[in-house]
């Protein structure tokens, strides 16, 4: 039979405590981190997926007309859920019969490692990055 010596009680010590809490905020900073290149990551794929789409609305305007459209067309992609908060679209060169579109990655995203997402008439991808990890 264990007996404790009077006065003391059984518990944590504040160093014990402490300690706990900080091995907690290293794997929460360490948790942010990939969760932050995760989101980075989705909204990168966005904009590619969005950047098809545009491709896909100048390809029906020169299957009508022979000629590509001056300006981009009307698509929900690139404003939609926040979208322009993080990319900016343009149509970099548009002639009668070429195209290219870009992506430019704008406020939280601008310090993507890809940089800048293209796309032209023949469906050749760009970045300022690695193509095949960013696209």
């Amino acid at each position: 039979m264990s007996r404790k010596p009077p006065g003391s009680r059984a518990g944590f010590t504040l160093i014990e405590l402490m300690i706990v809490v900080v091995i907690i905020a290293v794997l929460a900073t360490l948790a942010y981190g990939g969760y932050q290149a995760h989101v980075e990551k989705s909204w990168r794929a966005t904009a590619a997926g969005c950047l098809t789409d545009l491709a896909q609305g100048m390809e029906r305007h020169f299957t009508g007309s022979m000629s590509y459209p001056p300006s981009l067309p009307a698509r929900a992609c690139v404003t939609e859920s926040g979208m322009s908060d993080r990319y900016a679209f343009a149509l970099q060169s548009a002639g009668d019969t070429s195209f290219t579109l870009a992506a430019t990655p704008v406020g939280p995203q601008a310090g993507d490692s890809c940089g800048t997402l293209t796309l032209d008439h023949r469906g050749r991808r760009g970045a300022d990055g690695p193509v095949s990890a960013c696209w």
